[in-house]
């Protein structure tokens, strides 16, 4: 099988970040990516998934990987020597997480609000601060179906810094490989830690009034990353007119169109691929890689890429 588009040109996404995201939960967003990366790896791209939904990572489920290897994720918190410690006040004051509180004869770290910067230990006028570290979650990686390079973040039950683990995540990207990086929902800072440094959004939306609220506040945050951005439309009803007026209107195209369909949730509820039960949705995504293409080709993102 080939990834072609109307005038028969192979679309080659090597070294390409492609990443899908969604303004809300429950929108079909892994089943789109591990279907369009299971779609690349067919048709003979080398392939490399990352799962960035790192509080709920799922992409495991239908891409079944081995996973060869697992090592806990780290992140660095301060130490404080009360021997040393003059209770200055100079390291809670500076930071401006309020991870510090400095009380007469003692200094307090509170580990969940750190964010790791070291700001604290290099302004401590008596080096009473010292790094130490502590585990936020695991990397495994491993190879899935049509070998595909998978590797996912779990972070840990009750933990709120995310960002450091999807960093991790995406510091293990490699080459030459198309990377399809499965995002977290909504606009927060793990979404725009996931967005940085993608070629193209492809924003996967329901429609319905909920989908199209969460959709447009997702859509800005792309635009102020500077993302060229497109939308795949899933569980389609026959057309939802509001979102339809938004993206003429806003300039975003549409990648591709999934009707609603009780064999997609079948499938999924079982934890398969959907091109491989339903063969007859390939043709939908290879409409969405033909026009992804042409949305990269639009921002120039994809000259020289292609080959014939």
């Amino acid at each position: 099988m080939r990834v072609q588009n109307d005038q028969g040109i192979m679309i080659d996404l090597t070294g390409m970040n492609i990443t899908m995201a969604s303004g809300k939960g429950g929108t079909g967003k892994t089943t789109v990516a591990v279907n369009f990366a299971w779609l690349l790896a067919s048709a003979g791209q080398r392939v490399q998934y990352l799962d960035c939904d790192v509080e709920e990572p799922n992409g495991h489920i239908f891409l079944k990987p081995s996973i060869t290897e697992s090592a806990p994720s780290k992140v660095m918190v301060p130490v404080v020597d009360q021997e040393k410690c003059t209770s200055c006040g100079e390291c809670g004051l500076k930071c401006q997480f309020h991870a510090i509180v400095n009380l007469p004869g003692d200094t307090l770290i509170f580990p969940g609000l750190c964010h790791s910067c070291g700001l604290c230990s290099s302004v401590c006028p008596t080096g009473a601060i010292t790094e130490g570290d502590r585990e936020i979650g695991i990397i495994g990686k491993g190879s899935g179906t049509k070998r595909i390079d998978f590797i996912h973040g779990v972070l840990n039950v009750g933990e709120a810094m995310a960002v450091p683990l999807i960093k991790k995540v995406k510091n293990g990207r490699k080459d030459p490989y198309v990377h399809i990086i499965d995002a977290p929902p909504g606009t927060s800072c793990p979404v725009v830690a996931t967005l940085k440094g993608s070629d193209a959004v492809i924003m996967v939306t329901e429609p319905t009034p909920f989908g199209l609220h969460d959709l447009k506040i997702a859509i800005d945050v792309a635009r102020l990353l500077n993302i060229p951005t497109g939308v795949v439309i899933n569980r389609d009803q026959g057309g939802y007119q509001p979102l339809s007026d938004y993206l003429e209107a806003a300039g975003i195209p549409i990648l591709a169109v999934i009707p609603e369909d009780a064999d997609i949730a079948r499938h999924y509820s079982q934890g398969g691929i959907i091109l491989e039960s339903l063969p007859h949705y390939i043709d939908v995504y290879e409409t969405l890689a033909a026009n992804l293409e042409k949305l990269l080709d639009t921002h120039s993102v994809h000259a020289g890429r292609m080959r014939s």
